[in-house]
């Protein structure tokens, strides 16, 4: 299956994916390769929002199991996210790409509110804009503020850049004969528990007819290959021909 043209993407950024090599917190060097990985694509044409999760700084639901306030842990979570969009900001305006971060949790001296319309505005004048701090709320992650984001945005897909090449039927980490889709429907990802977003951010896009496209961010290039429709990826949704 090939991706239909695309005018406006979200792209969806692990906090994982931020710390390279690293065990921990943020390796600025490989936070540049992805910016030039975001500069290539936006040089297609393309109108790009991007979240980023904060999982290489602090997880909510880590805190929770080790005994905190799961709303306190969430709320620290949605404040690594922030530190997250402001190191890929910094890395984008380097290589001279224009940016902005809004964040769902108002901090003015540091960045803008999310309003749509203003966003939608950055968009059309060729601005990057990054979407921090999640839905503002806790008990919802990142993949649900990337979903809500895609779909407030009209954006044409939702692409989320992990570790690994695609959707399996099981982790291909342990199972060596793990079996990787090229489509399956948002139906199955749900009932199948296929672990790609979570449950209420795959129905969000699937109430809202958004592709999501799962692939490797890790592979130089690998997203303008599969805005080419040449990179390997596996694409979620209900329309299979």
């Amino acid at each position: 299956m090939t991706l239909p043209k695309m005018n406006r993407v979200l792209l969806k950024l692990s906090g994982e994916v931020l710390m390279g090599d690293q065990q921990f917190g943020i390796d600025p060097a490989f936070v540049l390769e992805l910016a030039q990985e975001v500069k290539a694509a936006k040089e297609t044409g393309l109108e790009i929002c991007l979240v980023i999760g904060g999982g290489n700084i602090f997880r909510g639901m880590a805190g929770a199991a080790q005994g905190m306030d799961r709303a306190q842990a969430d709320y620290m979570g949605m404040l690594a996210t922030v530190m997250n969009a402001l190191a890929m900001q910094s890395a984008l305006e380097q290589i001279g790409v224009q940016t902005r971060v809004q964040s769902a949790v108002q901090m003015d001296q540091v960045c803008e509110p999310v309003i749509r319309r203003r966003a939608e505005r950055h968009l059309e004048k060729g601005r990057v804009v990054i979407f921090a701090a999640g839905v503002g709320a806790p008990y919802f992650t990142t993949d649900s503020g990337a979903a809500l984001r895609a779909a407030e945005m009209n954006c044409d897909a939702l692409l989320k850049g992990t570790s690994v090449d695609g959707v399996y039927d099981s982790d291909p980490k342990h199972n060596a004969d793990a079996k990787r889709y090229e489509t399956v429907s948002y139906g199955k990802v749900l009932a199948d528990n296929l672990r790609v977003m979570d449950a209420s951010a795959v129905a969000l896009c699937r109430d809202n007819d958004i592709p999501i496209v799962v692939f490797s961010i890790r592979e130089k290039g690998n997203l303008a290959r599969v805005l080419s429709n040449e990179g390997v990826q596996t694409i979620v949704t209900d329309h299979t021909a």
